[in-house]
């Protein structure tokens, strides 16, 4: 598949870990297997504050590497669908169209965008490479954060500053555990193209 400047997009990864040739058998069948992946990261939770530690961040990142750029954003805009309409996919088992006006909402709702954004870079080739994919997922991590902080800090005490109380709450936290998110995930991918032997 070519792009419009002519590059050429690699297939993604899932398409040979999950190696089904039918597109009306393999695409929900892949949208599926990221669902549960993504509930069952979410239930690693750690309770810090207003916004738990979790494992989703690692999950969005990774499920846009390996299925690219469109298959990525689809899964993830299920598994929030899946999430609001009560099955209990988010943290915690949790669910319902609720979890998008509270306090993690900026950061749920940017999943599919980072899943696209991570996808697109993986797909040019960026999941090849630790340096790379350390790029890629930091670019995602960033895409994460930014909206999730914003939105935070609507939640803020009355008598401070809600900036500042969102970045103590929301980032400064996750900084740490994000990073070797982070450095998992940029070992994991290239490890991974390499048993296919599509390192170049």
């Amino acid at each position: 598949m070519a792009t419009q400047t002519g590059q050429t997009l690699s297939a993604p990864l899932i398409r040979h870990l999950v190696p089904v040739r039918s597109a009306v058998l393999r695409i929900p069948l892949q949208i599926t297997l990221g669902v549960v992946a993504m509930a069952l990261l979410a239930q690693v939770r750690i309770e810090i504050g207003p916004v738990p530690i979790t494992g989703q961040t690692l999950g969005v990142l990774l499920i846009g590497a390996a299925y690219g750029a469109g298959l990525g954003s689809l899964t993830l805009l299920a598994y929030l669908i899946v999430g609001g309409l009560g099955l209990g996919v988010f943290t915690g088992a949790g669910a319902g169209w609720s979890y998008f006006s509270g306090a993690t909402a900026g950061y749920l709702l940017s999943y599919p965008l980072v899943a696209g954004v991570v996808g697109y870079l993986a797909q040019r080739g960026w999941d090849r490479r630790f340096s790379t994919t350390a790029l890629a997922m930091l670019v995602g991590s960033v895409l994460i954060y930014l909206p999730g902080v914003l939105w935070l800090s609507t939640f803020a005490p009355a008598d401070t500053a809600a900036l500042r109380w969102a970045l103590g709450a929301g980032l400064v936290p996750f900084i740490v555990g994000d990073t070797v998110k982070l450095l998992i995930a940029a070992a994991l991918l290239p490890s991974v193209w390499g048993l296919f032997g599509r390192r170049s």
